[in-house]
């Protein structure tokens, strides 16, 4: 593992411990630009935040961008070009 990849990872796991209690009931989680302050400062500027949400199925946030031709979701990531994500739970 790269150094460089170090306080992603523990930022990550840091948001997976208080997602649960940042996000009430469950349809909190997808609704759009609905992310706590921590997915914000890690996320690389550029992304529109304000559609960003929480992806169930895949446990990542993804992030609507609206190009010449079409709306496509695609991942929200840090400023290292990781995908921001939640750590599943085993």
């Amino acid at each position: 593992m790269q150094k460089r990849n170090v306080p992603i990872i523990a930022a990550v796991l840091v948001l997976a411990g208080c997602a649960g209690s940042t996000l009430d009931g469950g349809g909190a989680r997808t609704k759009v630009g609905n992310v706590p302050e921590a997915v914000t400062a890690l996320a690389a500027p550029g992304q529109d935040l304000t559609t960003a949400r929480l992806v169930e199925e895949d446990g990542c946030y993804w992030y609507q961008h609206s190009g010449p031709v079409e709306n496509t979701l695609v991942p929200l990531r840090s400023a290292g070009g990781n995908p921001i994500c939640i750590a599943r739970q085993s």
